[in-house]
């Protein structure tokens, strides 16, 4: 398993998970909504889909409350956008910075003098599952880590929502999700390996953005092989469709990042 004692680090592969909520001022917290006990598990899939944010880029500020266990964080972020394409992420001052796409993940950081070029294994390894762009997109926006089209499900009430869970069962991988009623949104997702110790769960809150349904709170739990990490994501002053560049370049005479 991969350990890295700067927490730096650990921070900034947090940053590179906030990605992509799709907001701006003037929200209000998403609650109410009946469950509807007659609307099969394709339904409740259909629903879902129908109900994607829509936007080109997005600028904002988001809090990170970081731990596990042994060390802890908070720091805030300026984020900006281009769906789909490139996420640039910058720590007060620019003393970090990150820029991310589909193939690759980078960030810097000045108060160490060191930098990282790779691929998604760092945060697969944070979070305890494997990752893409595609999926931590989703985990952000509230969607479905997995798409839900690709299988079949089933559903039944769960509390005050939906609860869909695989048809087939698999004994590698555990996968649960909870959508709330009013949005079929995901209130909670949940992918484990029991036998390989590892386990990320997400739950969600809402904010109204101008009639859409998006995250406000984001609380993830991710455990792998006995280590338990929390992230708590608020979101807050994003906006959405505004021009805007995405400048990175690390700094001349950095040591490059090598995780093991």
């Amino acid at each position: 398993m991969m350990r890295h004692k700067n927490i730096g680090i650990r921070i900034m592969g947090v940053m590179l998970l906030v990605l992509t909520i799709g907001a701006c001022k003037g929200t209000k917290t998403v609650t109410g909504g009946e469950v509807d006990p007659s609307l099969s598990a394709r339904n409740i899939i259909n629903s879902h889909y129908s109900n994607q944010p829509n936007f080109k880029t997005l600028s904002g500020r988001i809090k990170i409350d970081y731990s596990n266990g042994d060390e802890s964080q908070g720091v805030n972020v300026t984020l900006r956008m281009e769906k789909d394409k490139v996420i640039w992420i910058s720590a007060p001052l620019g003393v970090v910075k990150a820029h991310i796409t589909p193939e690759k993940v980078s960030f810097y950081n000045k108060l160490q003098n060191e930098y990282f070029d790779g691929d998604f294994s760092y945060l697969s390894q944070l979070l305890g599952t494997d990752l893409d762009f595609e999926k931590v997109q989703n985990l952000l926006l509230g969607n479905a880590v997995l798409d839900l089209r690709k299988d079949k499900y089933d559903s039944e009430i769960y509390g005050e929502g939906y609860q869909l869970k695989p048809k087939k069962v698999e004994q590698l991988v555990k996968i649960l999700f909870q959508l709330e009623p009013k949005n079929f949104k995901i209130s909670t997702q949940q992918i484990a390996q029991p036998e390989k110790s590892r386990q990320l769960q997400a739950k969600y809150t809402y904010q109204d953005v101008l009639g859409n349904a998006l995250p406000e709170d984001i609380k993830i739990l991710a455990e792998d092989e006995g280590e338990l990490t929390t992230i708590d994501l608020s979101f807050r002053n994003l906006e959405l469709n505004k021009p805007m560049s995405f400048p990175y370049k690390v700094p001349s005479g950095f040591d490059k990042i090598t995780l093991k």
